[in-house]
């Protein structure tokens, strides 16, 4: 639960500020509504539910958006001279750890929340994550190469063009030959997510039937979240780490193709996230 709201805070931080302001003052209730099309909350629960994202959104918006925009004020320091891999792969590791930091500051009414679980609601949130599946597999797995290929470029393609404007031919051509050697495999992550997906059901069933305080549920799901983040696998760790770095090197690699006006343009991007995230977590007034 705490986890998604940083995914989708720093997602937001790669939007158009208005998009930000907007996007980032709604989290809660779109939190909301994505968490309840999953698990169906009840009445209760519903209440539990809402009174713990404004929480959470409100100790991110104190706590976290600061360091967010320390980290891209950190991005844009570098934006204007040559990045490399290692210096990219620095910001993903910081980007990470605010990741980390909101597992943490899940509160009790989560650990409330998921010991009233009934079984009919595991039911419905199986149910859920069977479908996500499929429609993951159908989109990445059972396709051609190229048109896997084609789908990442235009994703990441999306990604960095809001970040540096419109990207040229030869520069797209950096971005297509660091996705064609990648060694990215879709079929190991669906393996990995299904993994995922069994260990939070089985957790939640445990909590559910063992009728646990709400503190120790609440370390029940910590505690998951910390094997979600950091697979059992050694091997599987161990490539999804070479992922990490073959993004990193794609990412340096086309940011060294851009041009002056493009990094420029890079800077007042970043700038302007950077204000409207101090703008987002000033006190009100």
């Amino acid at each position: 639960m705490g986890g998604i709201i940083v995914a989708l805070a720093l997602a937001l931080t790669l939007s158009g500020c208005s998009a930000l302001k907007l996007g980032y003052n709604s989290l809660p209730e779109l939190l909301y509504w994505w968490l309840d099309g999953y698990a169906d909350f009840s009445d209760g629960q519903d209440k539990q539910v809402r009174a713990e994202l404004a929480r959470l959104h409100t100790w991110h918006r104190q706590q976290e958006l600061p360091r967010v925009s320390e980290l891209l004020a950190r991005l844009e320091q570098l934006a204007p001279g040559e990045i490399s891999p290692q210096q990219a792969c620095t910001v993903v590791a910081d980007a990470q750890a605010r990741l980390a930091s909101v597992s943490d500051a899940i509160g009790p009414a989560a650990g409330t929340v998921i010991a009233s679980f009934s079984e009919t609601q595991l039911r419905h949130i199986e149910r859920k994550f069977r479908r996500s599946n499929d429609k993951f597999r159908k989109e990445a797995i059972d396709v051609s190469k190229a048109e896997a290929q084609d789908k990442r470029f235009d994703q990441m393609l999306d990604r960095l063009e809001m970040l540096y404007g419109r990207l040229d031919e030869p520069q797209r051509a950096v971005l297509r030959q660091g996705i064609a050697q990648s060694d990215y495999d879709a079929a190991r992550i669906l393996a990995d997510r299904q993994r995922r997906q069994q260990d939070l059901l089985q957790t939640l069933r445990h909590v559910a039937r063992a009728h646990m305080a709400p503190e120790e549920a609440r370390a029940q799901l910590r505690a998951w979240l910390e094997r979600a983040q950091h697979a059992p696998d050694a091997a599987y760790r161990s490539w999804q780490e070479g992922l990490v770095q073959e993004g990193c090197r794609t990412f340096a690699a086309v940011h060294q193709s851009t041009t002056a006006s493009q990094r420029e343009h890079a800077v007042r991007r970043l700038r302007g996230y950077q204000s409207d995230l101090r703008e987002l977590a000033a006190p009100a007034q």
